[in-house]
């Protein structure tokens, strides 16, 4: 026991295997909103009921697209009349871990954990959305770390990571621990950065264009140590350190004989344990001007640690190539009192009118966060 990081899969997931359907109101057990704190200001709403939510795409004419780890399914869901919650859903696919999910040129793009597909013109078959296309599927098989975000970047190619499959070790295959790229078509696969271990979110800087991800950290040396990261790409072929640094600390069984200066250094330390996963730069007119062209980042929350920490979203300050703060952005998914968490978030996504959309795949729900009137 104990292999593997914070970031693990909820044993109480419910499969539903809705299809097309009209989507019914939300459960009040399941969640309470009134114990979440959110800055002064902000709202927030269930947008969408989606068992085991997780990573969110959404396309120009605003459905939006949900993959799916313990149920195994992709979703997609849409607000049909305009009153800010979701009242269409769709069953699009059922396959192996079909975590990741990206919308270009009118096509859905998933990730399995050995593979990607793309469903073709998905708007217009969204009641039946048939067969999908594999682009590539040369990805390892294996189910640790083996669940995909993914996302296009600004140069029109698609980012896959591909996490180790272990707590810690090292692999000679130089693909495990890794963010690829290929083209849309599937072509192209590189490597285009190392030594990380776990990522399952990254973003582009809206003016700078570097990417930015989150990485969790290994377990078993403790409650405290080491720290999920928050990382910045400046150049291609860089090394984040996994397996021999976690920031600057070298790794007690991979370390010796490594400098941690020969490797990139995190952005962000963020707590142990805490799992970072999906985030976004803001780059609405809706939240107030502190809050552009910095990141919301969705906290898991931690699976092994003696006393919970996490299930949060932080809000992250950045400065070109550099964070500078971070702090609480909402939290209260986790009851300190009892150590117990009713949700998990996990991936973030900005609408059209500067509203926020937040996954949690242990409540099931797909959250609207909005400020002002």
């Amino acid at each position: 026991m104990g292999v593997f990081n914070c970031e693990t899969p909820d044993n109480n997931v419910q499969n539903i295997g809705e299809d097309s359907a009209t989507i019914a109101p939300a459960k009040d057990e399941n969640y309470d909103l009134e114990t979440l704190k959110l800055p002064e200001g902000f709202k927030i709403s269930v947008f969408a009921e989606v068992e085991n939510a997780r990573s969110l795409a959404i396309s120009p004419g605003g459905t939006i697209f949900i993959g799916n780890r313990g149920g195994k399914k992709v979703y997609a869901v849409k607000d049909t009349d305009g009153d800010n919650k979701a009242d269409k859903k769709w069953q699009i696919y059922e396959g192996n871990y079909p975590n990741g999910v990206a919308f270009k040129d009118g096509d859905l793009y998933v990730a399995e954990i050995d593979k990607i597909l793309k469903f073709s013109d998905i708007e217009n078959k969204l009641d039946n959305p048939g067969s999908p296309q594999v682009i590539y599927d040369k990805y390892p098989s294996d189910f640790h770390h083996g669940w995909k975000f993914i996302a296009f970047g600004p140069d029109g190619k698609l980012y896959v990571p591909v996490g180790i499959n272990c707590n810690i070790c090292e692999r000679e295959k130089p693909v495990y621990g890794t963010i690829t790229r290929m083209d849309a078509d599937g072509s192209n696969m590189e490597i285009y950065v190392t030594g990380v271990r776990n990522s399952v979110g990254f973003a582009w800087h809206p003016v700078t264009g570097n990417l930015w991800f989150t990485d969790n950290g290994r377990d078993m040396l403790g409650d405290d140590v080491p720290p999920c990261e928050l990382n910045q790409v400046s150049g291609e072929n860089e090394h984040f350190g996994f397996p021999y640094c976690h920031g600057t600390t070298p790794d007690p069984e991979f370390g010796e004989g490594k400098s941690c200066e020969d490797y990139k250094a995190p952005a962000w330390n963020f707590g142990a344990h805490t799992a970072p996963l999906g985030l976004r730069f803001y780059t609405g007119d809706m939240f107030p001007e502190k809050y552009k062209n910095n990141l919301i980042v969705a906290q898991h929350g931690s699976w092994n640690r003696s006393s919970k920490v996490g299930y949060k979203l932080m809000f992250v300050k950045v400065d070109a190539d550099k964070a500078t703060t971070a702090e609480p952005f909402i939290e209260g998914w986790l009851n300190k009192a009892t150590d117990e968490a009713w949700g998990r978030p996990v991936d973030v996504l900005q609408m059209p009118d500067g509203a926020l959309l937040v996954s949690d795949d242990k409540a099931g729900l797909i959250y609207r966060i909005t400020y002002g009137d």
